[in-house]
């Protein structure tokens, strides 16, 4: 086998066995999962939350996440609010009252913005919270409708 071709496969082979320096297996950022639940939220799935769309009147659906992801597409009539902007300020900006009923997502079960944004709202003292924890990851499962 020429020199050459030798050195490619042992340069593909080696390539291809993750390394990292010591210690590094420390810093390695772990893949988020959002929490099981949310104290003072209910949990839904894509069901549940077109029942609540058609069942609760002044149902507010807030869009947690960023703008760059909304430009592929939201569920109709969500309201863009980002995690690191929901405060108790901008929720009454959005929402009527703190018992008007309030439903939160996010990308699904690997994005925390939905959860910390629920319980933002939890904490401001809104008493009907919904938590759509699976988000467009099973709404985009189940191909269900997104405006654009």
């Amino acid at each position: 086998m020429p020199t050459i071709t030798r050195s490619l496969l042992l340069l593909i082979y080696f390539s291809a066995i993750p390394w990292s320096p010591a210690g590094a297996a420390d810093s390695i950022e772990k893949p988020i999962v959002s929490p099981a639940t949310v104290a003072g939220t209910r949990i839904v799935n894509s069901e549940q939350l077109i029942e609540a769309a058609s069942d609760m009147p002044g149902l507010i659906l807030i869009d947690s996440r960023v703008a760059a992801d909304r430009t592929d597409g939201f569920i109709e009539g969500s309201v863009s609010l980002t995690d690191t902007d929901t405060s108790c300020a901008s929720l009454a900006e959005v929402v009527p009252g703190k018992a008007t009923p309030v439903l939160f997502y996010c990308n699904g079960i690997r994005c925390g913005r939905s959860a910390k944004a629920a319980a933002v709202a939890v904490a401001c003292g809104y008493s009907d919270v919904l938590w759509f924890r699976n988000g467009m990851e099973e709404w985009l499962d189940k191909q269900y409708p997104l405006v654009h």
